[in-house]
């Protein structure tokens, strides 16, 4: 099975030949075997596919190498919080859980709809379960959640696979903090969030890699009628890092408010792709990017808002992609797209990409502040603004990162 699956991929690299190792060593599964086909079929997307044209893996990701540098620190709070820790010893989780709150760690895989739309989530789907983690660790939520849920991804040396699948029943709700922290070649994450009716999630995200690591999360959100999906992001990359969600709303009067902050320093690749399909009528989607790059960084954002002709309408959408180039030698590449067939619908975007507001810097300074410190509290405010929707104790913990780098 191995060979042959194999031969499926074009002039394999060493990473996608030890990626089809670690599939052969997984016991055989029909689903695994779908997902793995249809990674097979493109292997390590690169430039040549045009949703990757600027996060090319398959050169990036030569082979599979435990990076020289330990796990980042885990800076999202801790207290009062469930914790559930991908780890190169397998998963480790907390002995008892709350009312309204399942959990379910399966070893075989689950099916994973989306394969030939999401390479590396068809990868991660395909490859989840090695040694001691589970192949998809599940979440039934029936009620609303006092507690947070808080999943780590930490180290594994040469390639670390999660697969996490949330089901919010009607009128359930729940916060999620999610913490990418590097220490593997390769972190790939598939992460699934299903909202029934009325469910509420609160969302936020921590990453940050290495020079030397590799780092994807794949999200795939379904919204029913009235639920609600909130998501925060701070990522600061890594060698090169891709964090795509791909978000449906499925039924009416769904809302979704999709948010992120970017920083990429010098040999740090940040990818933040959104694609949004509006298959419902009356359902709203905000979305604010804010990114900020120094000399030798790279960041990268790709949103798509697709709005069907009938069950599209009266739609309420808005897309804003906002970058700072800090630094000369510093690179932004941005493509928001609407994509939009229904005739009554309030649609739109906007994306800039420039330096600090001259006569903002000139305000700061005449009022005694160094420039250095100047640039940086005008930096700070202007990304702060896609945390906002963070809860609280979580937005601090982002802010004071974000306030770290600026002053590196």
């Amino acid at each position: 099975m191995a060979t042959a699956l194999r031969d499926l991929i074009k002039d394999p690299t060493a990473a996608e030949l030890e990626l089809v190792a670690r599939y052969a060593m997984l016991p055989e599964d029909g689903r695994r075997e779908r997902a793995f086909s249809a990674f097979a079929a493109t292997g390590l997307p690169g430039r040549r596919m045009e949703q990757w044209k600027w996060t090319d893996f398959k050169t990036a990701l030569n082979v599979l190498e435990s990076p020289k540098g330990a796990p980042a620190a885990d800076v999202l709070p801790s207290e009062a919080t469930l914790t559930f820790r991908f780890t190169p010893k397998g998963l480790e989780y907390p002995k008892t859980l709350p009312k309204g709150l399942l959990m379910m760690a399966r070893a075989e895989a689950s099916a994973f709809a989306a394969s030939e739309d999401l390479p590396l989530g068809a990868m991660t789907a395909a490859l989840s379960g090695h040694k001691k983690s589970p192949g998809t660790l599940m979440f039934d939520v029936t009620e609303p959640i006092a507690e947070r849920v808080h999943i780590v991804f930490e180290g594994a040396g040469e390639a670390n696979f999660g697969r996490c699948e949330f089901l919010l029943r009607p009128g359930a709700s729940i916060h999620v903090t999610e913490s990418y922290l590097g220490g593997a070649g390769l972190t790939s994450a598939l992460m699934e969030y299903d909202l029934q009716a009325g469910a509420e999630l609160n969302r936020t995200m921590y990453q940050i890699g290495g020079t030397d690591e590799a780092v994807n999360v794949t999200s795939v959100v379904s919204l029913a009628f009235e639920a609600a999906y909130t998501q925060s992001m701070l990522a600061f990359g890594a060698q090169i890092s891709r964090l795509e969600t791909r978000l449906t709303h499925q039924e009416p009067k769904a809302k979704a408010t999709i948010n992120a902050a970017y920083l990429a320093g010098a040999g740090r690749h940040v990818d933040v792709t959104t694609h949004v399909r509006h298959g419902a009528p009356s359902c709203v989607t905000k979305q604010v990017t804010k990114g900020a790059v120094r000399a030798g960084g790279k960041g990268i954002f790709q949103g798509k808002f697709m709005v069907p002709r009938t069950a599209g309408q009266y739609t309420d959408a808005d897309m804003q992609h906002h970058a700072l180039l800090l630094e000369e030698g510093a690179e932004v590449f941005a493509k928001p797209e609407l994509e939009i067939y229904a005739d009554d619908v309030e649609c739109a975007h906007g994306n800039t990409c420039g330096d600090l507001d001259d006569n903002a810097l000139f305000y700061m300074r005449q009022r005694g502040l160094p420039e250095a410190e100047a640039r940086n509290l005008l930096t700070q405010a202007f990304l702060a603004e896609a945390l906002d929707a963070a809860p609280e104790d979580a937005r601090e913990a982002l802010l004071e990162q974000l306030q770290a780098w600026l002053a590196a």
